[in-house]
């Protein structure tokens, strides 16, 4: 059971340390898991041990992804900001001060559906170090004036 611990939190950590555009609600995920395992391992004998290992990445995971995801909000209000201000084709680029990453967003189409929502087209591309990753997206206006990803 040790072993199996042991590489689960190595591998884990790997993942961690392998992936530098991982959010941070991702990482915070994994981190946690990670961490609830080992203090779960700590708990009871047999087969309450395994329970409390399971356990404690379970809620490790819900934690870690909670911290991480109030650490992404700087990039969400950015893209929120452009979706809401920027005509189609204009670009807003941004540094996330906390992540390093350098990201530029760009609405590349507006309609309105059947129903009336307005939704929008956009690509981003973010930088972090020498790696560059590009996305595409549509963001949807919510009844509260916020744009929501929905695919």
């Amino acid at each position: 059971m040790k072993k199996l611990l042991v590489v689960v939190l190595a591998a884990s950590m790997a993942m961690l340390a392998g992936c530098e555009t991982m959010t941070k609600q991702e990482g915070g995920s994994l981190a946690g898991a990670a961490v609830g395992a080992a203090v779960g391992h700590n708990f009871g004998s047999g087969r309450g041990k395994v329970l409390a290992t399971f356990a404690g990445a379970v809620l490790g995971a819900f934690a870690g992804s909670n911290v991480g995801r109030r650490l992404d909000v700087y990039d969400e209000l950015q893209a929120q900001r452009a979706l809401e201000y920027n005509s189609t084709g204009d670009r807003s680029t941004w540094m996330n001060p906390d992540t390093g990453k350098e990201v530029t967003f760009v609405p590349t189409e507006t309609y309105q559906r059947d129903n009336g929502q307005y939704c929008r087209e956009y690509q981003t591309e973010v930088r972090v170090g020498g790696n560059i990753e590009q996305a595409y997206g549509t963001a949807c206006r919510q009844p509260d004036g916020s744009w929501k990803i929905v695919n």
